[in-house]
């Protein structure tokens, strides 16, 4: 069972962190197209890209996490801190930033599509700048957390 659940733990997280890649770059480089129907296009497959992928796996990562833990005998208390604490406390970072980007996605696909001028509004180009700023803290916690996972340091 302990090797199921480390197999659906780093598949998951293959997954999780490809997506979000994956994303992160196709609607870079949309916006830098400025092309507002390939924006409207890009956006709305990345929410569909959230909704298939990123979330079931972020779903599943803590569950298999805790399963994991629980069968190899690892307190679940985040004290004293240990590689197992920070990469939960890094994962609920890289969550608080992913969560305010889904609203954001969302707000910056209704914008494009029902935007008939052939420039984006000034609130989509706000919009992006800050989906960008959160991108970085949730991509740079989820590198770290792989580290942590397999170098397992202190």
């Amino acid at each position: 069972m302990y090797l199921t659940l480390k197999t659906l733990h780093i598949v998951s997280s293959t997954i999780l962190f490809g997506t979000g890649l994956g994303t992160a770059f196709f609607m870079l480089m949309a916006n830098r197209t400025r092309n507002r129907a390939a924006i409207t296009v890009v956006t709305r497959v990345v929410m569909q890209a959230d909704l298939y992928f990123t979330t079931p796996s972020g779903f599943i990562q803590p569950v298999t996490g805790v399963g994991m833990v629980v069968m190899a005998g690892f307190p679940l208390q985040l004290a004293p801190m240990n590689w197992l604490g920070a990469s939960v406390l890094l994962y609920l970072l890289a969550g608080a930033c992913w969560l305010p980007v889904l609203w954001l996605q969302w707000r910056m696909h209704r914008l494009a599509a029902q935007s008939r001028e052939p420039e984006l509004p000034a609130p989509y180009w706000r919009y992006e700048r800050v989906w960008a700023a959160l991108g970085v803290p949730a991509f740079t916690a989820l590198v770290v957390v792989f580290w942590l996972m397999t170098a397992k340091p202190f």
